[in-house]
């Protein structure tokens, strides 16, 4: 067991998609366009006045989110676009809700 008595190297700290080493700037562009869709119709949805933009930036962000989902290379990618639909998919119904999609 020398390698534990060995200073380990440890990687300074880095948030990216590419968790593969391979660069995907369609997907990683398609995952964040989802997450802010979602956070967007989520916050939107809780204000009464907003419901037409919460139910189409939820249905955009929800639609998106799936496609996005599809086609996804990484596991980060994926763990963003499933917090993006999830937001998107509240924002859409708090949205429908307080209105619907059109005044």
């Amino acid at each position: 067991m020398p390698h534990l008595l060995s200073p380990s190297k440890s990687r300074p700290f880095r948030l990216t998609l590419n968790t593969d080493g391979v660069s995907h700037p369609i997907e990683n562009a398609m995952s964040v366009a989802t997450l802010v869709c979602g956070l967007v119709a989520f916050v939107s949805g809780f204000i009464a006045d907003a419901h037409i933009l919460a139910s189409w930036a939820g249905a955009l962000g929800f639609g998106g989110g799936l496609y996005s989902q599809y086609v996804s290379a990484t596991t980060a990618e994926r763990s963003v676009n499933i917090i993006g639909i999830v937001a998107s998919f509240v924002g859409v119904s708090l949205g429908i809700y307080h209105g619907g999609f059109v005044p």
